[in-house]
């Protein structure tokens, strides 16, 4: 009988299943959302010197002093948008694309928006490897949304909004929904607007969060 393989505690499979466990119990429930998880290899979406803890359920540096949200974070919000595979979906803030990877095993379009340059490049070229050929970027100010290909059926907001982000609400169709982290202080609400088809909106509170603020205009870069 062959001696069981210490090794395989640490494999990349093994270290997935044991993060879709955790997400589960924590209430991200949706299957078609840890199955987008469950394909995304978050090491690729990781800086080099953090990717030995690529499948912890934690926030990790990545560059421009910018974040890679926690995974729970990450399977809540994308829980939370409730997405059809036929939706187009707006995201605010691309970051390392982890993010907008699992949006797009979710939907049939996603546009997302950086302003940091770099980031957008970075983000861009995963895109590539992965094969994600329904994700489309933008360079700009995040809190303009695009305008030009509202409306949307889903909007996700991934850096903290000081107060409800009416710009993007507009862009919304009547009944869609936007998720976005609503808040000044360290500590921000994670809420859920959902269109009511007449022009207004149910509001709910979904939990506290902690996000990098929504700044205006595009990042200066060295």
């Amino acid at each position: 009988m062959p001696e069981p393989d210490d090794r395989a505690e640490g494999a990349p499979e093994t270290q997935m299943a044991k993060l879709v466990l955790a997400l589960r119990s924590q209430g991200v429930t949706d299957p078609k959302v840890l199955a987008a998880i469950e394909t995304t290899p978050r090491p690729l979406f990781t800086q080099e010197l953090f990717r030995d803890r690529a499948y912890e359920d934690s926030a990790l540096p990545i560059a421009c002093g910018q974040t890679i949200s926690q995974p729970f974070i990450v399977g809540l919000m994308s829980q939370a948008l409730k997405i059809d595979r036929r939706d187009r979906v707006l995201e605010i803030g691309t970051g390392s694309g982890y993010q907008t990877a699992i949006l797009s095993r979710l939907a049939r379009l996603v546009y997302t928006v950086e302003r940091y340059r770099t980031l957008m490049r970075e983000a861009e070229a995963r895109f590539k490897e992965l094969g994600l050929t329904n994700v489309i970027t933008r360079f700009g100010d995040g809190g303009d949304g695009w305008p030009e290909q509202a409306p949307f059926d889903r909007i996700m907001v991934t850096a903290a909004a000081p107060e409800e982000p009416k710009a993007l609400l507009s862009q919304l169709k009547p009944s869609g929904i936007l998720v976005a982290p609503i808040g000044k202080g360290p500590v921000q609400s994670l809420v859920r607007y959902t269109g009511d088809g007449k022009g207004g909106f149910h509001v709910e509170k979904l939990l506290d969060v902690r996000f990098v603020p929504l700044l205006d205009g595009v990042a200066k870069e060295l």
